[in-house]
């Protein structure tokens, strides 16, 4: 299974960012598809997910600035983020659960800065 990951950048505060990940290979059954992050020197986390049914969970940090939601067809999850703060500096990862399994993807640079 490959993840592939897109659409961060550096972005002023304020602003919008939108992220893509894309799931392929050897693929069953997707549970759920989702987002964590990981800021220098902290650890790896939670950002937001969304079940195939399309449940979705945010942290704290991510509610009511950031969306989830997935394309069951292409494999491919997105996160929506608006009003992005500094503190929201990371690598992004996405991460898919199967029915027995989960993988990560390689990660996207999000940087906040004016």
């Amino acid at each position: 299974v490959q993840l592939q990951a897109s659409g961060g950048g550096l972005v002023q505060p304020g602003g919008s960012l939108t992220l893509s990940c894309a799931a392929s290979g050897n693929i069953f059954s997707i549970n759920a598809m989702g987002w964590y992050r990981q800021a220098p020197g902290k650890q790896r986390d939670f950002v937001a997910s969304v079940t195939v049914s399309g449940g979705a969970a945010y942290s704290s940090a991510a509610k009511g600035r950031f969306t989830i939601s997935g394309d069951v067809a292409k494999n491919t999850v997105y996160l929506q983020m608006t009003v992005l703060k500094p503190e929201d500096t990371a690598v992004y990862y996405c991460r898919v659960w199967t029915t027995d399994n989960n993988y990560w993807g390689q990660g996207t640079q999000v940087t906040v800065s004016s």
